[in-house]
């Protein structure tokens, strides 16, 4: 670790240190940025050793925020991310993740003060569909369940591309739909969310499969039916298109093949998830997780109940999980 690693900005704002220290800063930046999702604790810990360090520069103090974050510390965090602003140009980014760190803190309303603030209409894209699910979290903390679904129906909950925050905001309507106890909606956009997580960053396949009264099972154990192992494939690794009509594989081939992308459906709907052997056309993503999560596959109750030498009606031990 040499801390060239860090991009090209961050170490333009380090070049007002004297050389050493900024390479001394410049490794723990790099170390807490590898470490902010898979270690949190020793991410932070890196963090707060370049904040010692470098206290007046505006990148460590953000990053330090960020870490903070991550780790759970939510007031460190707000305090980080402040400073971070009144000394980096980049001041209104941050803007999502302090609305939610207010909320770790218990206070919606403040938190909800900061979506609305002149600062939130900086945003970029990205920015503002952040802001949104932070706002719709703001307003389940204050039991306005119904609220918090409209937050979320913006222009890019319906668009038919998937972009790098397509998982988390279906998620997150589907989410804020299943506490506001409608059900059926929920399960429809949990698995729009699944198929849009292609890097499995949520549970959206296993709170699709709740609520639908599935069991999951690894396809190593046991073999099941084709058309449920493509399915939860499907779902899982994001290969998929869900429409409001069936699609039969050899429309799509020969769509693509003739290039029509208008004829090949691209929106999920409710309850159909169908294999489709091309991948879905995704913009400004990061690039796709190198493997494939595990492949798991979807049990009505009378098909496990049959394998666990249960009767039809499931009765006996062991009968899947129960809706939230």
């Amino acid at each position: 670790m040499t801390g060239e690693e860090l991009d090209a900005d961050a170490r333009a704002e380090l070049r007002t240190l004297p050389k050493d220290l900024a390479a001394r800063v410049a490794r723990h930046l790099v170390m807490a940025g590898q470490l902010a999702e898979e270690d949190p604790e020793t991410a932070y810990k890196h963090a707060r050793a370049a904040r010692r360090l470098a206290s007046r520069v505006g990148i460590v103090r953000e990053a330090a925020g960020l870490a903070a974050y991550y780790a759970g510390e939510w007031a460190e965090a707000l305090q980080e991310l402040r400073a971070a602003r009144r000394l980096s140009t980049s001041d209104d980014a941050y803007l999502p993740v302090m609305a939610d760190c207010e909320r770790g803190l218990g206070r919606p309303e403040r938190a909800l003060d900061l979506v609305k603030s002149p600062e939130a209409r900086n945003l970029d894209q990205m920015g503002r569909v952040e802001l949104a699910i932070v706002e719709s979290g703001a307003r389940r903390d204050l039991g306005q369940l119904d609220a918090a679904v409209v937050t979320l129906q913006i222009p890019e909950l319906r668009d038919r591309r998937l972009r790098p925050w397509s998982a988390r905001l279906f998620y997150a309507y589907a989410d804020a739909l299943a506490e506001a106890e409608r059900g059926e909606e929920a399960s429809d956009w949990f698995a729009r969310a699944a198929a849009a997580d292609r890097d499995g960053e949520t549970d959206a396949a296993e709170r699709y499969a709740e609520l639908e009264g599935l069991d999951i099972f690894d396809t190593e154990e046991e073999e099941a039916g084709d058309a449920a192992e493509q399915a939860a494939e499907a779902a899982v690794a994001g290969d998929v298109d869900v429409s409001d009509e069936p699609v039969e594989a050899d429309e799509v081939d020969e769509a693509e093949q003739a290039g029509d992308e208008a004829a090949v459906p691209e929106i999920i709907a409710a309850t159909e998830i169908q294999f489709r052997p091309a991948e879905p056309e995704v913009v400004e993503t990061a690039e796709p997780a190198e493997e494939v999560p595990d492949t798991v596959v979807f049990l009505e109750p009378s098909q496990k109940a049959e394998q666990d030498g249960t009767g039809k009606d499931g009765t006996g031990p062991e009968q899947g999980p129960s809706a939230p």
